[in-house]
């Protein structure tokens, strides 16, 4: 939407503005807490040494760090017991794949308990509050309320059928709810679980260039500028600069990543004039090994500035921290204090695992504000939702191009299009997953997966658990980072898992 808005000059109204945060925000919380909890907490967390924990130890432990209503001996007990029935049954169900007694392992039992009981709260808990997804966006994590020019959600204070005073009460009913689980459970848990780990604040750093387009607009025009998240881009971990994004600097490389150019593979293309050209020349059957030094990825090589760099929202807290955002500062300071570490430790996996905490937390914080907002000017009896003033194509410049630039909870995401006689002539779309699993470029740069695992100690190599640790730091997506599509519908390639 913002790449067509982008190019054709539409500006959006003040209630697309809000809704639009409104979504991506409530996106972000859900998202992190699901992210933490369900895809990275286990690889910290022993789920069968819970087993030993004393239930009594367990209430103290949670009463110390926190006043969450669920933290008695005998609700932790219940949990336990579950555990309990799942190991004895020889069916882990969920908890089925993990290297559970690694030595890896440094939390003590009664934390491992609590961490576990949080972990099946959770589960309860996002089903919940995303209904503000659903009400707002139809859909997740696939909203589908967006149009160019705004959004096709009506506000009306009249109509059951359209936001009105009372779903905006509901909104902020599943706000608060939202943000008391982060402040009360995430956000203890996350600095509990850390503090056994410190070490890994010196582990999994990467490549140490970090980018942000920005996200939460303040205006209706400006995508990267007038934005609550900052846009930005850190050089080699430098915090005493931040540089200006220039959409320009975005390119995509094909030496190692199984695509061809018409041109020629060894020149980066910037995505307006991009190519999605499938070019499998890897292993065939029986799959002997890649060959490393030759095309081995289906991800292009996304580079900014020629440079490798890291999205998401250890990025997304960096450049806000170093660009004077004043919550942002505050917590990321109490996190460290906390912790009993400097900011050198934010540039590593846990570095990035508590980035994602704090930017959820701050976020949960802003979801009322902008809801009052949005409360505010339905009040007002400004209910405009859409621009519609250049929705006829036959007023559209013969060519156009545009950009739209969004911070998805897993990172920078940017979409280019060409539009020539009002047809979409050219599209690409550079993904989050993309720019992080990215593949070694022309010049040999690693991307940030393959940099940040250089010099990972493992202790059992049939058990990489300090594996998963750091790639599900960067929460993985590799069904967006990839995007072949055969319209014969034929077999591209076919994947055997071992």
């Amino acid at each position: 939407m913002r790449a067509v808005e982008n190019a054709l000059g539409i500006t959006i109204t003040d209630n697309a503005r809000i809704i639009r945060n409104i979504i991506n925000g409530i996106q972000y919380v859900q998202d992190h807490v699901i992210h933490f909890y369900h895809l990275h907490a286990l690889d910290w967390v022993d789920v069968v040494s819970a087993l030993k924990a004393d239930p009594a130890k367990t209430a103290s432990l949670a009463q110390s760090i926190s006043d969450w209503a669920n933290s008695s001996p005998t609700y932790f007990k219940t949990v336990q017991g579950k555990v309990k029935t799942l190991v004895e049954s020889g069916q882990l169900g969920i908890f089925a794949s993990g290297y559970w007694g690694h030595p890896a392992y440094k939390l003590p039992p009664e934390a491992n308990l609590m961490a576990v009981a949080h972990y099946l709260e959770a589960l309860d808990w996002q089903r919940d509050v995303i209904r503000m997804q659903a009400l707002l966006g139809a859909k997740n994590p696939h909203p589908q309320t967006w149009l160019v020019g705004g959004m096709a959600i009506p506000v009306d204070p009249n109509s059951q059928n359209a936001l009105n005073a009372g779903s905006i009460a509901f909104l902020k009913e599943l706000a608060t709810k939202a943000h008391a689980f982060v402040e009360k459970v995430y956000i203890p848990d996350l600095l509990a679980v850390a503090s056994f780990y410190k070490d890994w604040a010196g582990i999994g750093a990467g490549v140490g260039n970090y980018l942000s387009y920005g996200e939460f607009q303040n205006d209706n025009v400006s995508n990267t500028t007038n934005v609550w998240l900052p846009a930005g881009f850190i050089r080699n971990k430098n915090l005493g600069k931040v540089e200006p994004i220039d959409q320009k600097q975005v390119t995509e490389d094909v030496a190692h990543a199984w695509y061809k150019y018409t041109d020629g593979d060894d020149k980066a293309k910037h995505p307006w004039d991009g190519e999605t050209n499938p070019n499998y020349t890897g292993p065939k059957p029986p799959y002997e090994f890649l060959d490393t030094n030759k095309k081995y990825s289906w991800v292009k090589g996304i580079r900014y500035n020629g440079l490798s760099t890291e999205v998401g929202p250890l990025s997304r807290m960096l450049i806000a921290y170093a660009s004077g955002h004043k919550r942002i500062k505050e917590v990321v300071n109490m996190v460290l204090q906390k912790l009993g570490v400097g900011p050198a430790a934010l540039f590593s996996t846990l570095g990035r695992t508590a980035a994602r905490g704090i930017e959820t937390l701050v976020t949960a914080e802003m979801l009322p504000v902008w809801i009052d907002d949005l409360a505010a000017k339905i009040k007002s009896g400004d209910l405009r939702i859409h621009n519609n003033e250049k929705w006829d194509p036959s007023t559209w410049p013969k060519e156009a191009k545009g950009f739209g630039f969004h911070e998805a909870p897993r990172g920078a995401l940017g979409h280019w299009v060409v539009i020539k006689d009002g047809k979409v002539a050219n599209y690409q779309c550079v993904v989050p997953g993309g720019w992080n699993s990215s593949p070694r470029d022309a010049k040999g740069q690693r991307g940030p997966y393959e940099a940040a695992l250089m010099d990972t100690p493992i202790k059992d190599p049939n058990k990489p658990l300090e594996v998963l640790r750091t790639i599900h730091s960067f929460d993985p997506c590799m069904a967006c980072a990839i995007h072949v599509v055969d319209s014969n519908r034929d077999q591209i390639i076919k994947v055997r898992v071992v």
